[in-house]
């Protein structure tokens, strides 16, 4: 063997030339792409030639290769290979990106049994704040600051009991009652609660969603018989029905040009795209996605467009484009996660809310959520 990068983190502590028995033979030129580096150079006793440890930058990422032999072969039992090996997981663990939070792990932000069974939501302020139902108690809106400090914030009044949550860019909370079929509308600064929009042929509304010029979306799930609607909510609180005799519909949500309303069926495991026309009616569905296993519940984009769906049972958040691929899946620490937002500093926090140990999950991402931007451009 001959180092023939001796300065290189991976050699060090290696000498210029050294012998390893009983080693494997390949040809030249190998068939991948021409290194960015080439460490050590095999030799062998008939003057072929290997190269031995090669480098390649891909990406953000590098690759080491180095394989004097067979795993079984005793090379690997020697000291000057093990060192190798050694170096190089310490060099290539020191070139990963320095992240005070690596991307996709979720970590709880708030203690178990924080919230009760009904946890949902959430929906975060300009601030950072996040917004999630039924803290401490059913009927309640909590307020958990980004470090996971939380408190209350209001109590809904008569038998209301929140759901989904959505800000408006003016700041003001809206509320899926799905107890009486409303959508409240809090004042985020008096805590003042007003019917904002009545719909006695709801179901029981579950998930918001609002478009770039204020205007709701809600999903109307009838869990008994397995079916489900959805309802527009304009901005002085008239309420259409866009669909029916849909499935078990949850998770809803606004493509970030306005242009398509996404909708998710729980039992059913689809996700679907509509298109909204202009006059705010819904064009004829396309199927997006169907799963083969496990439930959905909320739904939200990031400021590209891509789809973030909590996987109900799975214990998981799914990343999707929205053509169908899926792009990451994000274990999220407890069965049963109900529904997420996007905040923090950047954008790029997803909180989940977690049924299972009744609390609030985070996880980073690459890019900001859509409803976060929107409320920081304004």
């Amino acid at each position: 063997m001959t180092t023939l990068l001796p300065e290189h983190p991976i050699a060090k502590g290696l000498p210029k030339t050294w012998v390893v028995k009983a080693t494997e033979m390949y040809d030249e030129p190998f068939h991948v792409p021409k290194p960015d580096q080439v460490i050590f150079k095999e030799t062998f006793a008939g003057g072929e030639w290997f190269r031995g440890g090669a480098v390649w930058n891909l990406g953000k990422g590098k690759v080491f290769y180095f394989r004097p032999g067979h795993e079984t072969y005793p090379v690997f039992r020697e000291k000057l290979p093990l060192q190798v090996i050694e170096n190089a997981v310490r060099w290539l663990a020191a070139e990963l990106p320095k992240r005070k939070d690596a991307l996709y792990q979720a970590k709880p932000l708030t203690p178990a049994k924080s919230f009760t069974g009904g946890i949902e939501g959430p929906a975060c302020d300009k601030d950072g704040n996040i917004f999630a139902v039924n803290f401490q108690k059913q009927q309640t809106i909590g307020h958990t600051t980004p470090d996971g400090t939380s408190k209350l914030f209001v109590t809904l009044p008569g038998k209301s009991t929140g759901n989904g949550i959505r800000f408006d860019r003016q700041g003001r909370i809206y509320v899926a009652d799905y107890v009486e079929h409303n959508v409240l509308r809090v004042d985020l600064d008096t805590h003042k609660i007003e019917v904002f929009a009545h719909e006695p042929k709801m179901n029981q509304p579950n998930d918001l969603a609002i478009d770039g010029n204020g205007v709701l979306y809600a999903s109307d799930p009838n869990w008994g018989n397995g079916t489900g609607q959805l309802w527009r909510i304009d901005r002085d609180g008239n309420t259409p029905r866009l669909a029916e005799e849909l499935g078990t519909t949850n998770g809803v949500e606004v493509s970030p040009d306005n242009k398509t309303l996404y909708v998710n069926e729980s039992v059913q495991k689809n996700v679907w795209a509509f298109p909204i026309l202009e006059d705010g009616t819904l064009g004829m569905k396309r199927l997006v996605r169907q799963f083969p296993d496990h439930g959905f519940d909320g739904m939200r984009c990031d400021v590209d467009g891509n789809l973030y769906i909590t996987r109900h049972g799975k214990g998981t958040v799914v990343k999707m484009q929205a053509d169908g691929k899926i792009l990451a899946e994000v274990d999220v620490l407890g069965k049963s996660p109900t529904n997420l937002c996007f905040g923090g500093p950047d954008g790029c926090t997803v909180y989940v809310t977690e049924v299972e140990h009744q609390r609030l999950v985070k996880f980073r991402v690459e890019k900001p959520g859509l409803a976060w931007v929107r409320l920081k451009v304004d």
